[in-house]
Order: structure tokens, then sequence, then C-alpha cells
């Protein structure tokens, strides 16, 4: 049976804080047509630009993935990247009328939460998905990624931390298997030391123990505890997720991460897709790349 795209039912509505902002933020995700994407708008901006969300508008990976077009930014866009994806949402404008994503409760539950109420409307276009080709590997330092061509997503994370709350940890994701519960409310983490020197710089300005989780030299500092035992390598997982979205489809390959961060995850998107052949799920034939891009950011414009 063929799959399709899909969209909201109708519009969701969602208010919160920026993580490293600070500052208050009211966003709207409404539905939009077939092969439209994800699309962020600053409607706080003359003209309303838009951004497609897309690894080619990445413009910044400094604690957060940052899209960007011109002088419009939206910044830690990969939680709600992470929601729409587990939703399976095709198509969507996402309104903000500040220059970052609430963060919520530091994962991406409560916005998968709010989808689902919300609800999905199946549109006739067909699914496409990136199909790698060839292996690709991204090194930088300890940080290493490596993709493989799989017929499925497949996404395993492990972290190495020397704090005796972390130490190793890993996770595995397969897409159509695992469920969103296993690591959608893995929340964002920090170190105490480390907070307060983002505070000192700007960022980090919204963060608290109710959006992260906070390590001092003795142990997890929010008095709830910890969501999972290996908690901190879900969230990785959960990050890489919401990163990979920005493909633009669904990527079928085996994915390796090592203590890797936002801007590995950009690096080997970008590798994956310049080895990858996107085409529409059987029997519909495939098309390039090169031309899809093409289509896509014209639209946009």
């Amino acid at each position: 049976m063929l799959k399709r795209q899909r969209t909201l039912k109708t519009t969701l509505e969602w208010k919160g804080i920026g993580l490293h902002s600070g500052r208050e933020v009211t966003l709207r995700i409404h539905p939009l047509p077939a092969d439209s994407g994800i699309r962020f708008v600053r409607t706080d901006l003359h003209g309303s630009p838009e951004i497609p969300a897309l690894v080619d508008f990445v413009v910044n990976t400094r604690m957060a993935t940052t899209i960007g077009r011109e002088n419009a930014t939206v910044s830690t866009v990969e939680h709600l990247m992470c929601a729409l994806f587990a939703a399976g949402i095709d198509n969507a404008r996402v309104e903000l009328d500040a220059p970052e994503v609430p963060i919520s409760d530091g994962s991406s539950n409560e916005f998968f939460v709010a989808l689902e109420r919300i609800g999905v409307q199946v549109q006739t276009a067909p699914l496409k998905v990136w199909k790698l080709q060839r292996r690709v590997e991204i090194k930088s330092g300890e940080k290493w990624g490596v993709a493989e061509p799989s017929s499925v997503l497949d996404v395993s994370a492990s972290v190495d931390f020397d704090h005796h709350a972390i130490g190793y940890q890993n996770f595995r994701y397969i897409h159509g298997q695992t469920s969103f519960q296993e690591f959608g409310s893995a929340r964002t983490f920090g170190f105490l030391r480390e907070v307060e020197a983002l505070k000192k710089m700007g960022l980090a300005l919204g963060g608290s123990l109710d959006n992260a989780v906070v390590l001092d030299d003795r142990g997890v500092m929010n008095p709830e505890g910890l969501r999972y035992e290996n908690e901190f390598a879900r969230h990785k997982v959960l990050d890489a997720l919401g990163d990979f979205a920005l493909a633009g489809h669904l990527i079928e390959a085996r994915i390796q991460l090592h203590r890797s961060g936002h801007d590995l995850h950009r690096d080997l998107l970008r590798a994956i897709l310049a080895e990858s052949e996107l085409v529409e799920v059987a029997p519909a034939q495939s098309s390039s790349r090169r031309s899809f891009l093409r289509r896509l950011r014209a639209a946009a414009i």
C-alpha cells in the first residue's frame, strides 16, 4: 500500500520561553499542503520571513541547532523537529514571534502529546525517502558518526562523560520499532559550572531545573532525579532525530554516533544526503536530490 504524506488536522498554539534567550514566545503550527515541507516563520519581523527546515539553512550549531535565512533566524529547533518527525508530520508552517522555539520541559514529549491531541490529516501525495547508497563517516576529535545503507532508519548514540552520574551510556532507535515513549521524555542536560558560565555569556537564560537535567559534582540536582537510567544517551538520540529531520524526508540508513553534538549531526547529514537518492515510496519513481531541493527552495521564496 502506498504511504502518504501527512499534516496537522488544525492549528496548534503553544506558549513558553526560550532556553537560551529566556524570552517568552508564542508558537503556532498550521497545516500545509503536500510537498510543502516544514517551514519556520518569524511573525515578529517585517514581512514575516520564512525559513525552510532543511540542513542547507543551518547557520549555527552552538548549544542548539539554528536555522536562518538572510537576517532571520530560529534557534533550538531540534526538539520540536523530533516531535514533528515522531508524529509523522511532513508538512507544517511553524510561526513564532521570537527567535527561539520554546524549550518546554527540555524534551520533545509535551510537543508530541499536543500534536497527537490535534491529530493528523493524511494527504494524497506519496512519501519520499532518502536512501543512502554508500558508507559515510565524519570524525572530529573524540566525536564521530558513521552511516551505512539500510532499509530502515536505525540510529544508535553513545556518550562517555567523566562523571559518576553518567559514565558510558548508549541507546538505539529503530524506525517503526522503537516507541516514542522510550526516548521522547529524555531532557537536555548540562553541568552546573557550564550553566553558570553560559549565563554570563548571555546563553541558557531560560534554563532551570524545570527544563533541563543539571549536574554538579555530587550528582543530579533535579529533585525528581532521572526519567530513564540512561536519559543522557536517550536525549542524544532525540537531538539526532530532530537534526536529521532537517533532511526534509525520512532517511533510510544505519547511523552510529559517539559523543556527537549538533555540529557533527549537521556535517554527517550533509554527507549522507550527498551519497543518497531521493525516492518516492514504491511504486512511484525516484527523482534526484538536486531537482527536489531546487523545487522546494523555489516554493519557499
